[in-house]
């Protein structure tokens, strides 16, 4: 039985559903099928292109909240570094609590489109962990904190990465800004996981189209979507030649 957050995701989603449905080139489709799994629970996973991981790999988790499920299990299938980063306070104090395995490594910065101080507003419900640097329709203007973001590009270097096998964000609508630096960066990445925050925009649903076509122009191709069409994988398609 579907969760109560999952049945208001789907809710959410019917309009931005047929939209993609109804336009001719539809692209909220999968371009490539391959062998994938549901890594996390129903509120915090995303779809995972399995053959392509092992112990060697490096997975970067930006959007920790209060929820590893997707970390953890990634962890437990591959035996493999998670790097997991979330400025947000409520986020820092639960990791603080918690015993985690070894091979989950948590960063208090978040990712930017530039690496700077900025301000972190908190949501407008207080029982809610997430906050976002955008600011966007789910969000408390006059609640804010200073934190610190990082491009992709500047954690990789920080972190003595040169390529990241898979890079997941759940980010508060702050995913089509910091797409766009990483496209626009000399980086390597093996797949790109992404909760597309829309709902959050008055245009959003062209935001997502027009980012989806960028993200298929320099090869990467949509090989998963989640039942709720929030949460959307793609790969690299060299990844692909190579096999």
């Amino acid at each position: 039985m579907l969760s109560r957050k999952t049945k208001d995701k789907i809710k959410r989603k019917i309009e931005f559903i047929k939209l993609f449905l109804s336009s001719e080139t539809n692209h909220l489709k999968k371009d490539v099928s391959l062998k994938k799994k549901w890594f996390g629970n129903d509120y915090g996973g995303f779809l995972v292109a399995t053959e392509f991981l092992n112990r060697d790999s490096i997975v970067y988790s930006f959007g920790v909240g209060e929820d590893i499920s997707f970390d953890t299990e990634i962890i437990e299938k591959y035996n493999c570094m998670v790097f997991g980063f979330d400025p947000t306070p409520k986020s820092i104090n639960w990791v603080k609590s918690n015993q985690l395995s070894q091979n989950f490594k948590f960063f208090d910065f978040g990712i930017g489109d530039t690496t700077k101080t900025d301000f972190f507003y908190f949501p407008k419900n207080p029982d809610f962990v997430s906050g976002s640097t955008v600011e966007q329709s789910n969000i408390n203007l006059d609640r804010k904190i200073e934190v610190q973001l990082k491009t992709l590009n500047d954690t990789m270097s920080l972190l003595e990465h040169k390529k990241v096998d898979v890079l997941k964000m759940d980010i508060e609508g702050a995913e089509y800004k910091v797409l766009e630096n990483i496209l626009d960066s000399d980086i390597e990445i093996g797949q790109i996981l992404v909760e597309f925050h829309d709902r959050f925009f008055p245009n959003g649903k062209q935001k997502t189209i027009d980012i989806l076509e960028k993200l298929k122009a320099h090869g990467f191709l949509v090989f998963g979507i989640s039942e709720t069409y929030d949460e959307i994988s793609l790969i690299n398609k060299n990844l692909i030649k190579s096999k």
